[in-house]
């Protein structure tokens, strides 16, 4: 599988670009950028968009049960 279609790569870059976006967005707020406030409301929007789906993407690079092929030993006394 090429780096381009492997599925972790696809979704790192993507991390990546959203969060270069997310910079932009908040970084136009900081600097007074927004003229109304529909714009600001439009940005807002964005920013909360982003961030969703910031989180669901850290969700599925790290799960939270272990893998059905992990090996759990348990050891007894």
């Amino acid at each position: 599988m090429s780096e381009a279609t492997d599925p972790l790569h696809v979704i790192y870059k993507l991390k990546k670009t959203m969060q270069t976006i997310l910079d932009g967005l908040v970084q136009t707020l900081a600097n007074g950028g927004v003229d109304n406030m529909t714009d600001y409301k439009y940005i807002l929007g964005k920013i909360h968009g982003i961030d969703l789906i910031n989180q669901e993407l850290s969700s599925l690079l790290e799960p939270k049960e272990p893998k059905e092929d992990d090996n759990i030993t348990r050891l007894r006394n």
